[in-house]
């Protein structure tokens, strides 16, 4: 270690760390010892030598990033966070696990400095790395320049992880590990602490492949096994990672959960417990630990941390130094970095998205294929892909741009492209894409056929929990995918997808709603959007007078009024909406006016004014009746309990698609005999 630290010091250090975990956990009464126990030797070393930082601006773009995978080990993290001096205070880590506190039970982005994603399941934080990692790659290419030597340029660091037996076991790490040596990202370091321990016992009843051969053969340089209290090692190791630019690094570390605990470590009950005061207690006798006071941090200890906080904060002047004299002899990219890192727009964005979109009748996906090559063009630092079905324009390659990795052009840097493949690894994907968009640099989509966001879920749940702006572009929204079958028809997804909170989901019906919902998506969101879009063509909407593009971002607005009150309100989302007008047109010749509403976001629509939704629907007794080609139960309270869903109560059947919409209801004589059913007029 650096400065004067003596080994009796770093023994010190390493039980300030352990016992601060120790300490919390029992206060808390719950959480995982083991892992912060066993890790807190080589955790010391990783920050203390090798990872860049400043704790007093823990967002500095410069600064290297690091993941702890393993989110039930917090504890291991929020210690470090302390010592090394990030606004977490002492307080905070009494109130481990507590209602409010800055520490809970595991790692949450956004609501602990230094934090740099949320790992609750595991293999997600791992996942979430791979993104990280290559959008620092795309910014090196892309942003960077000409850089002389020693200069620092965006995307000039590392990130770092640590992740553990079980982050290995789930899929997510397969795939992603996979995509990783195969574009060959070499600014990627993990360390996999192999404790060989999960929650049921020895990983003897669950795992027996060799990891460290597993990720070798994905393309990893792979070292190890090392003695995870073999610091020296470790640091060599960490050095070596470094110097592999073309490979993505794993470090095997033999350790044994709960060091230093008489009675369980290298037990499955260090894992998902706290010690008990019986074993705390004899696990400090013995360290060599005081019993009192709780949460000690020695003198010498504070005071070490306190010369390595500004020795840290000295490497980021440095760097910043560096990174300015890059700034001087790039001065364009630099400014196209700047616009990236501000989210800065073009001022006409809306109208470039929209132009021409309301005249053209489409299937949404390929609206949606003409919008984001739009999109390409006018915003230099969008990046995405889908998995494997860019044919399927689910989204497509963007023509104007070029493509990332080994897929690039001959002679071409591949990291200088923006399409992403990323092959038939869905899982993987709804994560890189966060990882990118936590990054900071560039706004990242993706997308395939709708059914397989059950895939994306775990992905697509931490966008919203972290309030980044990722975009999940899906196709083949409903029974429409036709011959494919119930297998790859969507029939839950949107109503299951709406259920998730901070995620706004869009069902356009046209190609301008299609375009107004890519423009929310970069212009007003705060948090991630989603598209459901069709694979089948969709009429044009006729909407009337009055009308503004802005009303869309709404959630929900007028597309066929009547004279005076209306004897009937059809709600219905993408498209069902031209359903719906045909609908309300039959109605019409038969007596009855209907008013047709789209309603392309209810979250949107949820959160306007409570007047602005009775001025639409109004709570008056009008019968309100929705259609969608889904289970539609989104729409119940709006139509009320003894209100019409028209949609799907089964799965869905293999057959040409005009087939299956005359089979299940969708058609306008059937829907408007469905209706008159209702209110008693069939």
């Amino acid at each position: 270690m650096s400065g004067d630290c003596t080994p009796e010091l770093r023994e010190e250090i390493e039980n300030t760390i352990r016992f601060l975990a120790v300490d919390a956990i029992e206060a808390a009464g719950c959480g995982h010892p083991g892992a912060p126990m066993g890790l807190a030797a080589a955790a010391l070393e990783l920050f203390d030598h090798h990872l860049r930082f400043d704790p007093a601006e823990p967002d500095w773009p410069l600064r290297d990033r690091f993941v702890l995978s393993g989110g039930h080990a917090s504890m291991l993290l929020y210690s470090l966070l302390h010592l090394y001096g990030y606004d977490l205070s002492l307080e905070e880590i009494k109130k481990f696990r507590q209602f409010g506190s800055q520490t809970p039970g595991h790692p949450e982005y956004g609501m602990t400095p230094g934090v740099e994603v949320t790992t609750g399941p595991l293999g997600q934080g791992f996942a979430h790395a791979v993104g990280m990692a290559l959008a620092a790659r795309l910014a090196r290419s892309q942003m960077g320049g000409s850089v002389e030597e020693g200069h620092v340029a965006p995307g000039d660091h590392f990130v770092y992880g640590i992740m553990g037996d079980g982050d290995v076991m789930e899929g997510i790490s397969s795939e992603a590990g996979s995509l990783a040596g195969h574009l060959g990202l070499g600014n990627l370091i993990f360390l996999y602490d192999a404790n060989e321990i999960t929650i049921d016992g020895s990983t003897d009843l669950s795992l027996s492949e060799n990891v460290g051969l597993r990720f070798s053969a994905q393309g990893w340089q792979v070292q190890g096994p090392i003695d995870g209290q073999d610091v020296r090692a470790l640091s060599q190791a960490l050095k070596s990672a470094r110097s592999d630019v073309d490979r993505p690094s794993l470090i095997v570390l033999k350790t044994v959960i709960g060091l230093g605990s008489p009675g369980v470590a290298g037990k499955n009950k260090a894992h998902g417990a706290a010690l008990g005061a019986e074993e705390a207690a004899r696990t400090k006798d013995h360290m060599g630990w005081p019993q009192e006071p709780s949460f000690r941090i020695p003198e010498t200890v504070q005071s070490y941390m306190a010369e390595r906080r500004n020795a840290k904060q000295q490497e980021r002047g440095e760097a910043d130094a560096r990174h300015q004299a890059w700034r001087e002899a790039n001065p364009e990219e630099a400014g196209l970095w700047d616009s990236a890192r501000s989210r800065k727009l073009p001022a006409d964005l809306v109208d470039r998205l929209t132009e021409g979109m309301a005249a053209k009748s489409d299937a949404t996906r390929k609206h949606s294929a003409a919008v984001l090559e739009r999109l390409g063009e006018a915003v230099p630092y969008m990046v995405g892909g889908s998995a494997d079905l860019a044919g399927s324009a689910a989204p497509p390659i963007l023509k104007s741009l070029g493509l990332v990795g080994p897929g690039a052009e001959e002679g071409q840097d591949p990291f200088a492209g923006r399409n992403i493949f990323y092959g038939v690894r869905e899982h993987a994907m709804g994560a890189i894409t966060n990882g990118i968009a936590l990054d900071g640099t560039f706004i990242p989509y993706c997308g395939t056929f709708l059914i397989f966001s059950d895939y994306m879920r775990p992905a697509i749940r931490l966008s919203a929990l972290m309030k980044i702006r990722s975009l999940f572009v899906f196709t083949h929204d409903s029974f429409y995918v036709g011959e494919d079958g119930p297998t790859h028809q969507p029939v839950e997804q949107v109503d299951s997808l709406r259920l998730i909170p901070g995620l706004d989901v869009f069902r356009p019906a046209d190609g301008l709603e299609t375009a107004m919902a890519y423009a929310w998506a970069l212009e007003r969101a705060e948090g991630p959007t989603l598209l459901a879009l069709t694979r089948q063509g969709l009429p044009v909407l006729d909407r009337p007078a009055g009308f503004e593009n802005e009303d869309i971002w709404k959630g929900a607005y007028l597309v066929r009024a009547t004279e005076g009150k209306p004897d009937l309100i059809l709600l219905a989302s993408g498209s069902e909406v031209g359903l719906a007008c045909q609908a309300a047109e039959q109605l019409a010749e038969r007596g009855q006016s209907a008013q047709v509403v789209s309603m392309p976001c209810l979250e949107l629509f949820d959160r306007q004014p409570e007047a602005e939704q009775l001025a639409l629907i109004p709570d008056d007794g009008t019968p309100v009746v929705a259609i969608e080609a889904g289970r539609g139960e989104s729409f119940r309270r709006f139509v009320g309990r003894s209100g019409l869903i028209i949609g799907m109560k089964t799965f869905g059947e293999s057959a040409p698609a005009g087939d299956l919409a005359d089979h299940f209801g969708f058609t306008p004589e059937k829907v408007v005999s469905r209706i008159e059913a209702h209110l008693g007029q069939g």
